[in-house]
């Protein structure tokens, strides 16, 4: 995201039409070439206004969309900073982070300093009393359980869960489904869920012996950190997908909103620790029952060669998080080299 952030100014001067109508990749130095129908929503339609100090604007525009707008004006000023902190391992993306310091993104121009600081996580110890899906997972085997989790905003119109009910049942797989009701109208939170009237017609009492629903806020740090999650099917929002290297879980990219159809790519294109699943971004992020059984079962059937690459990937990417945040890893040496830099601003290494 950093890289197309430093790059959208020049993209903006390259691509005439919108985003959203442009056919092919496009190019981010130290990626693949990324299919333009990956890129963030607010990247896909330019509104060609420019931009003005949000302190100048009437209060009804500040609540308009101009995000494209806003993309391109920042993404040009990142160059003034100090420095650009960003939650991520060194060794997870070194190609990226190597192309961005040596200014492909911004040919011409100066590139700040970049200090890999990651994974920044809430590691708190788990509470004496475990949470009830804790409990349940203490009775599954070790790495038979698959995680779908969509993070604070995350949630599906009824058809959709249709979907999912079949594609996990489907499977022959364990499961903890955390499913959450859609947002009221005031709000962007979804709500705990109604299951039974949400769920198929004796769903949960044909998988009680493998799978969990859960239809309220769930912990999953605590449920990632298991020894039975084996998988997860998740939105690729960052936060989750840090969390989910740091205890070496692959993942199923399904993303939602956001960055997280980039996240996507990457994971799956650059890093190898997910295994694929087609979503289909003009219809709301819909994906079809025999999908969603299929990536499923690549993640987690002991046969599958997607899976076990994945698995595999997904082992070293661990190590990377771990390593990185002792003393001397990658990013424990950014942090001190930040909080040098923050304080002796003109020249640290006199001191």
């Amino acid at each position: 995201m950093l890289a197309l952030m430093l790059r959208l100014p020049a993209l903006d001067r390259e691509v005439a039409v919108d985003f959203e109508e442009m056919e092919g990749a496009v190019d981010l130095p130290g990626l693949p070439p990324v299919p333009a129908a990956l890129l963030p929503a607010p990247v896909m339609k330019k509104d060609h206004k420019p931009p003005v100090p949000a302190a100048l604007l009437p209060a009804p525009m500040m609540k308009k969309d101009h995000n494209y707008t806003w993309l391109v004006y920042h993404g040009d000023r990142f160059s003034e900073a100090a420095g650009i902190i960003v939650n991520t391992v060194a060794e997870l993306e070194p190609g990226v982070l190597e192309a961005i310091a040596d200014g492909r993104c911004v040919p011409g121009r100066r590139v700040p300093p970049i200090y890999t600081v990651g994974p920044v996580l809430s590691l708190k110890p788990p509470p004496e009393k475990p949470h009830e899906c804790v409990q349940w997972l203490d009775a599954q085997p070790r790495a038979s359980v698959v995680l779908l989790c969509f993070g604070s905003m995350g949630s599906f119109a009824p058809p959709q869960v249709l979907e999912i009910a079949s594609g996990l049942e489907r499977s022959g797989h364990r499961f903890l489904w955390v499913l959450r009701g859609r947002p009221p109208a005031h709000s962007a939170y979804p709500t705990d869920a109604n299951v039974e009237e949400l769920l198929p017609e004796g769903f949960l009492e044909r998988t009680k012996e493998r799978g969990l629903v859960w239809s309220k806020w769930a912990p999953q740090k605590e449920i990632l950190a298991h020894r039975a999650v084996g998988g997860f099917v998740t939105h690729c929002g960052w936060n989750s997908t840090l969390e989910s290297l740091w205890d070496g879980v692959p993942l199923v990219p399904w993303p939602l909103y956001a960055e997280q159809h980039l996240n996507a790519f990457e994971l799956v294109a650059v890093m190898g620790v997910a295994v694929a699943m087609e979503v289909d971004r003009k219809r709301d992020n819909f994906v079809e029952v025999a999908e969603l059984e299929r990536a499923v079962r690549c993640l987690m059937d002991d046969g599958s060669e997607l899976g076990r690459k994945a698995r595999e990937k997904t082992t070293e990417a661990k190590a990377a998080c771990r390593n990185a945040v002792e003393e001397d890893g990658s990013s424990y040496m950014a942090l001190q080299k930040l909080t040098k830099q923050m304080a002796y601003p003109r020249g640290y290494e006199n001191f």
